[in-house]
């Protein structure tokens, strides 16, 4: 596997920690089909190094609103403490299909934000989630703006043009802009 294939491939969960003594690692998931994508028998892909590998899901249980994983291989906390930090990924072909207007992060993430008027706002960077709705992260060149992905706001997503418009209430983007 190379560079570009792992640049193409979803990040499902990332290695926060060790967790205990026998290899385990706690994972913060980024999907949500945690329960499969961390399902004992599960192959997931991780970068170590300049090697990119397969690596099985041996155990697994929800913990803290994260994962408690046992990874084939790692039976150490000394080899939990060597992946802290890794990214766990699978092919864009193991994605689940969504429902209509329900979107991947990664399928957002390089679109172009315009108003309704036309405006130019800038290219989603990120999506942030935590308390209320996902946050756009859009670059603009004053800056970054925060867009909630509420309903009212977003008018139209469309992955074939790698276009999002949006109808911000006045002054939104104003407020919510980060320089």
């Amino acid at each position: 596997m190379n560079d570009a294939e792992w640049a193409a491939m979803v990040t499902v969960g990332r290695i926060v920690r060790p967790h205990g003594r026998r290899g385990e690692v706690v994972v913060l998931s980024e999907s949500d089909f945690a329960e499969e994508r961390f399902t004992p028998g599960a192959t997931l892909h991780w970068r170590r190094g300049e090697a990119i590998e397969p690596i099985v899901v041996t155990s697994s249980r929800s913990y803290d609103a994260r994962w408690v994983v046992g990874l084939a291989g790692l039976e150490s906390i000394d080899d939990a403490e060597a992946v802290r930090g890794l990214e766990l990924k699978i092919p864009t072909e193991a994605l689940h299909a969504l429902a209509p207007g329900a979107y991947y992060t990664h399928d957002l993430v390089g679109c172009r934000v315009e108003t309704t008027a036309g405006a130019t706002v800038g290219t989603v960077g990120e999506v942030m989630f935590g308390a209320g709705a996902p946050m756009l992260v859009v670059g603009a060149p004053d800056g970054e703006v925060l867009v909630p992905m509420v309903e009212g706001i977003w008018q139209a997503i469309d992955l074939g043009t790698r276009t999002i418009v949006i109808d911000p209430p006045a002054g939104l983007l104003d407020v919510n802009r980060r320089t």
